[in-house]
């Protein structure tokens, strides 16, 4: 499947079925944000798949209306980009890493794997980010959802490129 099918038929999924991603099919999902284009090669982006103890501290501490939101899925990996404190440097890394991000979920796509990227308010809290492990040096990008589709979604309409697109003289 040529790259321009394989991101019109990526769908956003928030019905799962309840298998988990076996480790090693992750890990295969997860090593193709290697590709991603980096500054300087230092691949900013962190995953950090989460495990039923520390989902359970994450469900506490979201309390029970979001609890149930973070039980769509069978697997879920909290991603991040780990920040220097130069302000240029941060905002190429935190974009490099949004790149990995939409490679991994390309790759899940190919492979059938539905995935759902949230940015839940939790993970932007002291509580939250302490549940998952996410140090201060860390800028939260999502909450990625993996796991067999139950349903399909339907496509959305996009704009056409030329809605967004401007030539410059």
């Amino acid at each position: 499947m040529k790259l321009d099918e394989l991101a019109g038929a990526r769908r956003t999924h928030k019905v799962f079925g309840p298998e988990p991603i076996p480790p090693e099919t992750l890990l295969e999902l997860l090593a193709v944000a290697r590709f991603a284009p980096t500054h300087h090669l230092n691949q900013p982006w962190r995953f950090r798949v989460l495990g039923p103890e520390t989902l359970a501290e994450l469900k506490r501490v979201a309390g029970e209306k979001e609890a149930q939101k973070l039980d769509r899925a069978p697997t879920l990996v909290v991603a991040s980009a780990v920040l220097t404190g130069d302000l240029v440097m941060d905002e190429e890394d935190v974009c490099a890493s949004a790149a990995a991000i939409m490679l991994v979920l390309l790759a899940a796509a190919e492979r059938d794997i539905a995935t759902y990227w949230r940015t839940p308010a939790v993970l932007r809290t002291r509580p939250g980010r302490e549940a998952v492990g996410l140090p201060p040096g860390e800028r939260f990008l999502g909450l990625l959802h993996f796991g067999p589709a139950a349903r399909e979604p339907s496509p959305r309409e996009r704009e056409p490129a030329e809605s967004y697109v401007e030539f410059l003289a």
